[in-house]
């Protein structure tokens, strides 16, 4: 059953990954202007003054402007650090664009690393995904990094997965490991799916 769920979800990331390949620079840019715009509202509403974010590969829903900004005006902004061990360690991030390469070839900070704890003063956690259902139910990139810091959270904060409007499914395959998400954050919509954790 496991192997079925597993196999599914590896087709239906091939597939939303072939998508996203497809789109032009001037979607990317559109959505990523649209996609900050939505973010700095629901930092607003949520008064948060600290926040995690990623830094998005050339693919993903833009949110390195959004994250400059953010820093600019004051907010604190930590950026994950991939670790070998499966945990994320965390960088609060400055407003230049200077990144190195991380395991996986994915963009990550180069200021001073803290531990995986640090995540668990922020306010807000802004998170990449390949699609969110409905329910909340989030389909990550299949590393399950951020299911594991979710997971381990003991107070965790709001969460908010930032997808193509494409992204969002009516229902998705997802195993015990799994964590949902609070809401998502689209180029055209912020949507508040208010799951409940396990």
């Amino acid at each position: 059953m496991a192997n079925d769920v597993e196999h599914e979800k590896r087709a239906l990331r091939a597939e939303l990954r072939e998508r996203r390949q497809l789109l032009s620079d001037a979607q990317r840019e559109n959505a990523a202007s649209a996609i900050a715009e939505r973010l700095d509202d629901l930092i607003e509403e949520l008064g948060a003054g600290s926040i995690s974010c990623f830094l998005s590969t050339t693919t993903e829903p833009g949110t390195r402007d959004f994250v400059k900004a953010a820093v600019r005006r004051g907010i604190r902004v930590l950026l994950p650090v991939t670790r070998a061990d499966g945990l994320l360690d965390w960088a609060v991030a400055s407003d230049d664009d200077e990144t190195s390469e991380g395991l996986f070839g994915l963009p990550e900070p180069t200021g001073e690393v803290l531990g995986p704890i640090a995540v668990n003063d922020v306010d807000l956690m802004i998170i990449p995904a390949a699609a969110v259902d409905r329910t909340g139910m989030r389909m990550g990139w299949g590393r399950g990094y951020f299911d594991k810091t979710i997971g381990s959270m003991e107070k965790c904060p709001p969460v908010y997965a930032v997808i193509y409007d494409s992204e969002v499914l009516d229902s998705l395959p997802s195993e015990v490991h799994d964590q949902p998400v609070n809401g998502v954050v689209t180029p055209t919509q912020t949507l508040l799916l208010s799951p409940t954790r396990r």
